[in-house]
């Protein structure tokens, strides 16, 4: 099993946990009071700085119950925390409803999954392979899932 060490970095900062036996991501928890209102974004820290083991990345992810209940969601949305950053944890956090949201201390506002990392080798070529897509992009391939 692969270990991320945590320090308690700010008073209230809870180690993040699974919900269920199951549970891809663990919940992080702020350790801010904050209003969010419609349309605005906020920093809301976890108080956590953590050791990532080399080889892992930490993704910060949304709650699914926040963004369907409230309307609130991360912005960078899966962010990413490398395995070399050392600062405290923070969660970007943006308000698309219609009523100012209220984070208090202790309320678990994002998910985190640990993840492995595979970096590349990269290179300049003078031309790309073919396929069948090509250069479509951004809508290309339609919305319908009937088969063409």
């Amino acid at each position: 099993m692969t270990i991320v060490r945590f320090k308690k970095a700010e008073m209230g900062a809870r180690l993040p946990r699974y919900e269920t036996p199951g549970a891809a991501g663990a919940d992080v928890c702020s350790v801010n009071l904050a209003t969010i209102y419609p349309g605005e974004r906020k920093l809301i820290s976890t108080g956590l700085a953590c050791d990532i083991p080399a080889g892992y990345e930490l993704q910060v992810r949304p709650r699914s119950g926040l963004a369907f209940k409230k309307g609130v969601t991360i912005l960078n949305g899966p962010g990413t925390i490398d395995s070399d950053y050392k600062g405290v944890l923070g969660v970007l956090i943006i308000n698309h409803g219609d009523t100012p949201f209220e984070v208090n201390v202790g309320d678990r506002i994002a998910q985190i999954v640990v993840a492995p990392v595979l970096q590349a080798q990269f290179a300049f070529t003078s031309e790309v392979g073919a396929s069948e897509r090509g250069e479509g992009g951004f809508g290309s391939t339609g919305v319908s899932s009937e088969a063409a």
